[in-house]
């Protein structure tokens, strides 16, 4: 008999927080490092990388001239991490160290939880357009689940199991920024000098 079939049969079957009468996945993963005796986060698979909501950055320039303009647009945007549960992973609680911590250790390279670009764009614009430019940033998706071990029962249970999903700026950029034209509206073309 092997010793994991030993534990099986001295503790309580371990449950999910996915089910009524038990507590949420954040009031559990409040509780990592702050009420359990182990909280430990297991990645499944690699990184997915992903493209992130494409969002107009800086402001639209207008061509009021009969010719072709090309126009400088700076901007700055900055892409957050967001997760499964709504707690950020930049805060003080024990699951957000032991996420990036074994995310480092099992992908090679640090978590983002917040990356902010700046750049100068080129937009060229026809006679009567309106340029802007918009940004989709390149993100990485990770996966897996919290195994959480309360010293006594937590709703009934020693073991805890949460589902856990993580969306964060990857390293290395390779985001899509674009130029996109229109035609003035008629009460534009008005306000132009």
């Amino acid at each position: 008999m092997t010793a994991a079939s030993l534990m099986v049969g001295f503790f309580p079957a371990p449950a999910y927080a996915d089910h009524e009468d038990t507590p949420t996945s954040r009031q559990l993963l409040e509780k990592c490092d702050n009420g359990t005796d182990v909280c430990v986060f297991h990645p499944e698979g690699r990184p997915e990388y992903v493209a992130g909501p494409k969002r107009q950055v800086g402001k639209e320039v207008y061509n009021c001239t009969d010719r072709e303009q090309r126009f400088e647009v700076g901007w700055s945007d900055t892409t957050s991490e967001s997760n499964s549960i709504g707690l950020s992973l930049s805060a003080e609680y024990g699951f957000a160290e032991v996420f990036t911590s074994t995310f480092e250790a099992t992908y090679g390279h640090t978590w983002t939880n917040s990356h902010t670009e700046s750049q100068t764009t080129y937009v060229f614009t026809g006679p009567g357009e309106v340029g802007r430019v918009e940004r989709r940033p390149r993100m990485e998706r990770v996966g897996g689940t919290y195994e959480l071990h309360f010293p006594d029962r937590y709703y009934g249970h020693y073991y805890w199991y949460v589902p856990f999903e993580a969306t964060g700026p990857a390293p290395g950029g390779d985001e899509a920024i674009v130029q996109k034209t229109r035609p003035m509206t008629e009460a534009e073309r008005n306000a132009c000098p």
